[in-house]
């Protein structure tokens, strides 16, 4: 699970991560069933359906920051699920759809939604407690003030504030680059500095064509490549990243990939897939992913193939890349990072 600090207090992550949790704690938080998650109907994706012990359906969305549409986004997959009403072996719909909002603090507007809407929805606000070094989940029912609580499965990680200056192979290896940039150059070192601050356990491993990051040689996050003769990455420092599968039709799993990036390391164009050196995997049919147009797909696949799970645990895997709207390299270097620590 991931948590973030933002001063004195603790967030998830991502909402995917707060999806995450909430899932898997449904019964302990509300005594619910899971049901079905991202669940695509009528052009509307629900976060969460679930059932209570009396076949109730129950729609649960969640929210991890300030959001002024909730009540709306609710009504829509109200109207979206009676119409079609799925599951109809598993819910009585006979019964009234239990809506939930769940969000760490609720606006104004969220309160003027719901007093003139004729649905009932249950406002649930959400904080991240920390006592004796555990870590827990409240919820808050804001109509009624009852508390629940339950624990997180947390370790804070052991960030690196003690970065050792750069070894001297890395130096001199980008003195060598005669198509780099001074910017270019500057950046390296950057993400150098970003990627050994994220953990301790995070190693420095310096090879004859390469220089590696990651704890051993089977747990990589990262890696500059200078053994390139390869037309077009010549006299370049070369990035690659261990990222999550970005194809929404494949098997989730760990690749490596190249990062085309800008001179400055700034932005990305796209991902090419090489299991090592530039040498490509030929039993894929595509090893090449151009931003946006990957992107793109993830989003169309999630929308259109509701019963499969790979286009939705892609689509987590790269929503912070997703919700960006952006090619930054930063957040990729981050997804890069949270799939490494996942992975130990």
């Amino acid at each position: 699970m991931n948590l973030i600090k933002t001063g004195n207090s603790w967030k998830f992550a991502t909402e995917a991560d707060l999806e995450d949790f909430v899932w898997a704690n449904l019964k302990e938080l509300f005594g619910l069933i899971p049901l079905k998650r991202q669940y695509y109907v009528n052009g509307q994706i629900c976060d969460i359906l679930a059932l209570n012990e009396n076949k109730q359906l129950v729609v649960l969305e969640l929210k991890n920051g300030e959001d002024r549409y909730i009540v709306q986004q609710l009504t829509r997959y109200y109207e979206a699920l009676l119409e079609n009403k799925p599951f109809q072996e598993e819910v009585d719909y006979g019964q009234p759809i239990w809506l939930i909002a769940i969000k760490p603090n609720f606006h104004r507007d969220n309160f003027t939604d719901r007093k003139y809407s004729h649905l009932s929805i249950q406002f649930l606000q959400f904080q991240i407690l920390v006592a004796n070094q555990n870590f827990y989940l409240e919820l808050k029912d804001l109509d009624n003030g009852k508390l629940s609580k339950v624990e997180i499965n947390y370790q804070e990680r052991d960030v690196n504030e003690d970065i050792p200056a750069p070894p001297r192979a890395i130096i001199n290896r980008l003195s060598k680059c005669d198509n780099s940039s001074e910017n270019e150059r500057e950046a390296v070192l950057r993400i150098r500095k970003k990627i050994l601050g994220f953990d301790k356990r995070i190693q420095e491993i310096v090879k004859p064509n390469s220089i590696e990051y990651g704890k051993g040689k089977n747990k990589l996050c990262a890696e500059f490549y200078f053994g390139s003769t390869f037309y077009g990455f010549q006299g370049r420092p070369n990035l690659f990243l261990r990222l999550p599968e970005p194809d929404p039709h494949y098997r989730q799993t760990t690749l490596r990939m190249h990062i085309c990036s800008d001179k400055d390391l700034t932005t990305f164009s796209r991902i090419i897939h090489y299991p090592r050196a530039f040498i490509s995997n030929k039993n894929r049919v595509s090893n090449l992913y151009e931003y946006p147009s990957f992107i793109e797909t993830i989003k169309r696949c999630v929308e259109g193939e509701s019963l499969n799970e790979r286009p939705r645990i892609c689509y987590e895997k790269y929503e912070k890349l997703i919700l960006s709207g952006t090619n930054s390299l930063e957040i990729l270097v981050d997804i890069a990072l949270d799939t490494w620590l996942k992975r130990l």
